[in-house]
């Protein structure tokens, strides 16, 4: 790989330009109003990938937002990797915490990031990721360096639950043959202590809505006679955990899969300070499930969180008024053996259980995704192991992830492939939030790692 790296090292300035260049466009997927603008980073994509040299290039519609495909295949006998990432990013409200323009980003010094970071949403999740994959490919087919056969699918809804790339997956299992998933959408421990992802929890997603009275009511006339749904709402979600932070939800526990007192040493190895995770987030501790670590607590238990909750008045001044109805949306991260449908029903059932006479409750269930857990003895994690070892000089270290990535679940159901979860973001990336970034060390050394993953995969 040495006229790759030689490549990638004579045009670092040129990847940030293109990075930039994708950035700026406002892939917005869960919001209509960007619908234009999701189809134009497709369009985009699939013109770069054609100026890089892949093949097959195409853009497949959907029922909601494209996805974009391409190819490069040397010989049906060598090895084929295939590449997972999305285009589409949050919306990047609100918009008044930015710093700088959303999407217009720009690169500047952080005590975390002393040579620079690009901000921008998606610079990190999943722009800047997938993107080094597109830039490592590049450097080896002008290198004339790829070892093996390679397939990109970028899509544009894993913001909104990817809901179509199931379907064109299994009508396309065998465009999508392949030996191995390569996917960038995780993170590493620190610049120096890489790590790569071999866990994520799942997830279920709900709406609960509360309705009271027909309609908005006078405070003063009504209030001590009537049900208020905020106070009736926010009393139900408070009983939710007990006093030591564990879900009352019936049934919630019985699947989850316990960690042996092995394991969970294994996993207190990581290096970990919780004065500087409590600094980080300027707060004074930590909170969460008695008997558990924080970092066991993000990884290897299951929460249930309020994501939003709305109702009544809200605008400036005073309106004495008891609202008519109160919502709330709530996340459950569920870990192995947690199946999400089944906790989407033990959590309605629950809901509707709790509620009193005095108000209606609603439960509408969104999206959700299994729990995963990838396997570190295979040929394929080791040659990922070794290429952070190229490229950082040291072993990676296997950890699991709080996070969601549903769709990793179904590509082992459907095309019986694992996946190597190679990320380089960080945890303090504020992916998700006003004033994402992207640190140009992780850029680059994704591009310099992804090549010798290559390499050493093709050598089975």
């Amino acid at each position: 790989m040495e006229k790759t790296q030689q490549f990638i090292g004579q045009n670092k300035d040129k990847f940030v330009s293109e990075l930039f260049d994708l950035l700026r466009i406002p892939s917005v997927s869960a919001d209509p109003a960007f619908q234009n603008d999701v189809k134009a980073c497709a369009e985009h994509l699939a013109k770069h990938f054609k100026q890089i040299g892949l093949d097959e290039v195409a853009i497949y519609p959907t029922a909601g937002h494209p996805i974009v495909y391409a190819e490069k295949i040397l010989d049906s006998a060598l090895p084929t990797v295939l590449v997972y990432g999305h285009y589409d990013v949050q919306p990047a409200d609100p918009l008044e915490l930015w710093h700088s323009p959303a999407f217009e980003p720009v690169i500047k010094t952080t005590e975390i990031h002393p040579e620079g970071a690009i901000f921008a949403r998606g610079a990190c999740d999943d722009k800047g990721q997938f993107f080094m994959h597109v830039k490592a490919l590049e450097a080896m087919l002008k290198s004339q360096e790829l070892p093996c056969n390679v397939k990109l699918m970028i899509e544009g809804e894993e913001e909104i639950g990817s809901p179509n790339l199931a379907i064109f997956v299994k009508e396309n299992k065998t465009k999508l043959k392949a030996d191995i998933i390569l996917v960038s959408d995780t993170g590493m421990l620190a610049n120096d202590v890489p790590s790569i992802t071999t866990g994520l929890r799942g997830l279920s997603y709900v709406e609960v809505e509360v309705t009271g009275p027909n309609r908005d009511l006078h405070s003063g006339l009504y209030g001590g006679c009537v049900a208020n749904p905020i106070n009736i709402l926010t009393q139900m979600i408070a009983s939710l955990h007990d006093e030591n932070n564990h879900i009352t939800i019936p049934g919630f526990y019985d699947k989850v899969q316990e960690l042996t007192p092995a394991d969970r040493a294994e996993m207190a190895k990581a290096p970990y300070s919780e004065s500087a995770y409590c600094q980080a987030l300027d707060i004074k501790e930590t909170h969460g499930e008695a008997g558990y670590s924080t970092m066991e607590r993000g990884s290897i238990r299951p929460t249930l969180d309020v994501n939003g909750i709305w109702g009544g008045y809200t605008g400036e001044g005073a309106k004495t008024v008891i609202a008519s109805k109160a919502f709330a949306k709530i996340s459950m991260r569920l870990v192995p053996d947690q199946d999400p449908v089944e906790i989407t029903k033990l959590f309605q059932d629950h809901f509707e259980k709790i509620a009193p006479n005095s108000v209606r409750v609603k439960v509408l269930p969104h999206h959700g995704g299994e729990p995963v857990v990838t396997p570190t003895d295979s040929f394929a994690y080791d040659a990922a192991a070794r290429a952070y070892e190229q490229t950082f000089g040291k072993r990676p270290i296997p950890v699991r992830s709080g996070g969601s990535i549903p769709i990793i679940a179904m590509f082992e159901q459907e095309l019986g492939l694992k996946t190597i979860l190679m990320g380089f973001g960080l945890d303090s990336d504020a992916i998700h939030s006003p004033n994402e970034h992207y640190g140009l060390f992780n850029f680059y050394k994704g591009i310099e790692t992804i090549p010798y993953f290559f390499k050493n995969f093709s050598q089975q």
